[in-house]
């Protein structure tokens, strides 16, 4: 019997504002312990929250950017549950009136375009967080209680791991254009908690689905959804039933345990927030939104092809992500070689990022700093194999490129004299490489340059030594 996966995803973005959602506290990450609270966050008898505005533009902003309409009208409920880590006993979030429905994101995985749609994205505040690594057992730091989150609710549209990948990669990527959030996962600005059921092929009616919570990293999300999957086939296999719960993802030993049962809506008795007024957005409001969005992904992809001439390919690695457009865009307006630019963004800086456990938005060079590099390389100061070591130098100092080529004496060699010498000596002593030449082998030129390269260190000009090697080689021939 063939099964089908069914999956859909709850994200929750932690949203990129200065203050919480109805305090005044700051939402800085990495602070001391339970620092950043006040009575209102902690929800301490007869305190009157307060909705920070800027709450209510970035959901907006993220609603639109992800397709969907916006609410004229919606309001906060109270969800009420029992955690540690939330010290008011309910959390104030929306429940039947959301402020964005019905969206959709399309996706393309192995060259297949499907549409993603999201079902509701509502505003909420975030609780706070377990620390399990004490001697002294379980602690809570509540200084997240009141960040303020958007969660997007989606369809049970995807059917792998890799669609629900490439999907919430489309998301964090849009929501990083708009600069509703920072998106970072190793922070936990970005979550995801994954519905998954299996249903036999070609059914009409879904299984019975597990939750597994707080996936915080793309390959977490991978893994947890292959397990999951497997984990519930074999189950099936057996003859067993799903038991619709709440499961832990375990990513060190890379299995999921039961949490808890399942909760539905009725579990958490939700009711209209009292001490807060409805939100109501009129069409000037959501205009002036609309007009506020920057340009999204898509749109600036097929804009550096059609104004860059870019291969697609490329196009769409460099837009990928928000920080590294605006570093190629930067490196263009200096340098307008933007093919050039995107092979070295593309293929040189990972390696170095990751050499150094860097992120792009840690990248410790500078617009400026690249299109130096190239302009040398393009007038022949210096090569291309010279070039890598010079980028791989401004990594490690951060020093101006020509600074370091003038210090470290890397310019090209170009001296014909001086070549001519060099040059002389390495054919009279490859006496195979003149036989293979007057055998009609070309590739031995090719062998000849290598070995000017690496007497030079890399510091002769090739198409110089390229017309000395065949000037020398002909007196043999």
């Amino acid at each position: 019997m063939e099964y089908e996966i069914v999956i859909g995803m709850e994200i929750h973005v932690e949203l990129q504002t200065k203050s919480k959602i109805f305090c005044s506290c700051p939402t800085e990450f990495g602070q001391d312990e339970n620092t950043h609270v006040c009575p209102i966050c902690l929800g301490m008898p007869g305190v009157l929250p307060v909705l920070n505005e800027k709450v209510v533009e970035y959901a907006t902003m993220a609603g639109l950017a992800l397709n969907c309409e916006i609410a004229h009208f919606s309001k906060m409920d109270r969800k009420n549950y029992f955690y540690p880590d939330l010290p008011k006993a309910y959390q104030t979030s929306q429940f039947d009136l959301p402020i964005c429905t019905g969206g959709l994101v399309e996706i393309e995985v192995d060259g297949v375009k499907k549409d993603i749609g999201i079902t509701r994205i509502h505003i909420e505040e975030d609780a706070g967080k377990l620390l399990h690594e004490s001697a002294d057992g379980s602690l809570v730091d509540v200084n997240r209680c009141g960040v303020p989150l958007i969660e997007i609710v989606t369809e049970p549209d995807m059917r792998s791991a890799e669609e629900a990948r490439v999907f919430a990669e489309k998301v964090r990527n849009i929501l990083e254009y708009t600069g509703v959030s920072d998106c970072k996962m190793q922070e936990g600005s970005m979550r995801f908690d994954v519905n998954l059921s299996i249903m036999e092929k070609g059914a009409k009616e879904y299984g019975t689905r597990t939750e597994m919570k707080n996936l915080n990293s793309f390959r977490s999300l991978v893994r947890a959804v292959a397990y999951e999957s497997k984990r519930q086939i074999i189950e099936l296999k057996k003859g067993h039933r799903i038991i619709q719960e709440t499961r832990k993802w375990d990513d060190t030993k890379g299995v999921s345990s039961s949490l808890r049962s399942k909760e539905e809506a009725h579990d958490y008795r939700y009711f209209p927030e009292p001490d807060l007024v409805p939100i109501v957005l009129d069409e000037a409001y959501i205009e002036a939104m609309k007009k506020a969005l920057p340009e999204l992904p898509e749109a600036k992809k097929t804009r550096y092809i059609e104004e860059y001439q870019l291969p697609e390919y490329d196009a769409g690695v460099l837009t990928a992500s928000g920080v590294t457009a605006r570093f190629f865009e930067e490196t263009v307006a200096l340098y307008n070689e933007p093919k050039q630019i995107s092979n070295w963004l593309m293929v040189e800086v990972p390696p170095l990022l990751k050499e150094l456990e860097l992120s792009m938005e840690e990248i410790p060079l500078k617009p400026t700093q690249l299109a130096e590099l190239l302009e040398l390389v393009k007038d022949g100061t210096i090569s291309g194999s010279i070039g890598k070591k010079v980028l791989s130098d401004v990594f490690k100092t951060g020093q101006n490129p020509k600074v370091i080529v003038e210090k470290e004496g890397l310019a090209q060699m170009s001296d014909t004299g001086e070549l001519e010498g060099i040059i002389e000596e390495i054919v009279k002593n490859q006496p195979k490489s003149i036989e293979d030449i007057k055998a009609g082998n070309e590739k031995a030129y090719g062998f000849l340059t290598g070995q000017v390269m690496k007497a030079t260190k890399g510091q002769a000009n090739p198409q110089v030594a390229n017309e000395i090697i065949r000037k020398v080689v002909a007196k043999y021939l």
